[in-house]
């Protein structure tokens, strides 16, 4: 399994389309990351751009991520991409929480230009 996380400094990006990076994590069936790979983002809106086919080619099969708008929701998902929004905090500490079961999708998409707030929670449990 391939996971796909939105990542700036080691941390989720809270805005999907402008994040430095892609990360995929590689998932073992011993449920361990055994491996990762960086996916440079690119500029512009993410789901105006050809990301989520790029990460489908890649094997990708779900995205953690923050905040993200329908828009980019809907291109994800027509790749065959699942997404759990609502993701904050380090990276492989999400995956890991991800591997474990303990995330969901918040359900809350994301308005461009309106501010977010932020729980310090890792993801919704």
């Amino acid at each position: 399994m391939k996971v796909a996380v939105p990542a700036r400094q080691n941390q989720i990006d809270d805005h999907f389309g402008h994040c430095e990076v892609f990360k995929i994590y590689s998932i073992g069936d011993n449920n361990m990351i055994m491996g990762s790979e960086d996916v440079p983002s690119p500029d512009g809106c993410g789901c105006k751009s050809d990301i989520a086919a790029v990460l489908a080619q890649k094997g990708v099969t779900t995205m953690l991520a923050g905040n993200m708008g329908q828009g980019a929701v809907n291109v994800l998902t027509a790749q065959g991409i699942k997404v759990i929004r609502g993701c904050s905090g380090n990276i492989e500490e999400v995956v890991n929480s991800f591997i474990k079961g303990e995330i969901s999708d918040s359900g809350v998409g994301c308005k461009a230009h309106e501010s977010h707030s932020h729980d310090g929670h890792i993801c919704n449990h």
